[in-house]
């Protein structure tokens, strides 16, 4: 090539200045919804060299964060496996492989999350009903079987941790239900698995989700899921393909070995990097074990809600019991402009703090404890640059 025929085709003859410096990361404590940090573990396994996505030394990586995300959700489910996208990837891929044109999707919605799975449904084309509570309140087994009896959904789906609101949802007695009336229960549990307590098996989830990079503290990108026998029965049985082939289980268990074949089928390349993160980040979980986090979570999260009560401030959710541990959700006092809390948090301390998202912009915090951010050590940090940002607000407006 000569310089004559760049100079007359390139439009961007200069590279760009501020790639030719060296990359830049600050140090930051990460104490909003998500993501949280990543361990030091974590962290050097996403230096390791690249795989090739059927390398056999990639294939059993696959085969130990299938074997980790089994443990997390405590099932048996041969169609295990991890997404390569994010979160919501999850909800789309669940939605997409078991709803089919026409057929009807019962959402509990209490917050954004209910709204974008409705979002994602209408788009599969689905009939979408809801069980609406307000922001920040779970619903009954009283009120979702007369929703059931009503719309006899085929699908209904429950966000397990309603991360716009701090809300946990009970899911004992849940599954039970929808099974009665012949429906499949979906839960997105992005910000719960690892931190509260949960079990796809036994409570009769049918499809599940999580984040990587909430509780488990792996880089986002790499969704967990896992499909029932009776969900896989329903996706192989479907009248139609699966609407987008990225998310097809019936190509994506093939190739993450879900089937019992001898061979796996190429579906895309996958991150060996973020293989790697999330193999190291559920194997911590393992030697830790799921109750032991479990009691982490909820150690951690009980310490700062006392320094929140005692500070006189006020929690969104009214019943402790459908408190999250993950995430602390309090009301921003009157007179005090929230953004200015979490500025001076960012500013002094590196230290993030989430305000309010969907239905809860403008009116409450969200302080994360996820991972290895929930201990006693990160809970002091957070308090101290929440506490201090809360000073300097009303200062400031004075």
């Amino acid at each position: 090539m000569t310089a004559s025929t760049w100079l007359g085709n390139a439009v961007l003859p200069e590279p760009p200045k501020e790639l030719l410096g060296p990359l830049g990361v600050p140090e930051k404590t990460l104490m909003a919804p998500g993501p949280s940090n990543a361990s030091n573990r974590v962290r050097h396994a996403l230096q390791h060299p690249l795989l090739g996505h059927l390398h056999p030394e990639m294939c059993q990586l696959m085969d130990e964060v299938k074997a980790g995300i089994q443990y997390a959700f405590q099932t048996k489910n041969r169609l295990t496996l991890a997404i390569s996208a994010s979160g919501h990837g999850g909800m789309e891929a669940c939605l997409g492989n078991i709803l089919e044109l026409g057929e009807t999707v019962l959402i509990a919605r209490c917050g954004l999350w209910g709204e974008r799975a409705a979002n994602m449904a209408i788009r599969i084309g689905a009939h979408v009903e809801f069980l609406d509570t307000e922001p920040g309140v779970a619903f009954t087994l009283e009120e979702l079987e007369a929703a059931v009896k009503r719309h006899r959904p085929t699908v209904v789906f429950v966000v397990h941790a309603e991360s716009s609101t701090g809300m946990k949802q009970p899911l004992q007695g849940v599954g039970d239900i929808v099974h009665r009336y012949g429906g499949l229960l979906i839960v997105d549990t992005v910000a719960s698995i690892g931190g509260e307590s949960f079990y796809a098996d036994a409570w009769g989830v049918d499809a599940v989700y999580t984040g990587s990079q909430k509780v488990l503290g792996a880089p986002p990108g790499i969704t967990p899921v896992t499909f029932s026998p009776a969900a896989e029965k329903k996706i192989f049985q479907r009248k139609t393909q699966v609407p987008v082939y990225y998310w097809d289980m019936t190509i994506l268990g093939d190739y993450w070995s879900c089937f019992g074949k001898s061979t796996r089928v190429y579906h895309h390349t996958i991150s060996a990097t973020l293989i790697y993160g999330l193999r190291e980040a559920l194997a911590q979980l393992a030697e830790e074990r799921l109750p032991n986090s479990w009691a982490r979570h909820a150690a951690a999260a009980m310490r700062l809600e006392k320094r929140l009560a005692a500070r006189g401030l006020e929690f969104f959710i009214s019943n402790p019991e459908n408190r999250l541990r993950t995430i602390i959700s309090v009301k921003v006092p009157p007179g005090i402009d929230w953004k200015l809390v979490t500025q001076r948090a960012m500013k002094k301390y590196k230290v993030e703090i989430g305000g309010g998202l969907g239905p809860t912009v403008g009116k409450i915090f969200r302080i994360g404890l996820m991972g290895v951010n929930a201990d006693s050590e990160h809970v002091d940090r957070v308090w101290e640059a929440f506490n201090d940002g809360l000073k300097y607000a009303r200062t400031a407006k004075l």
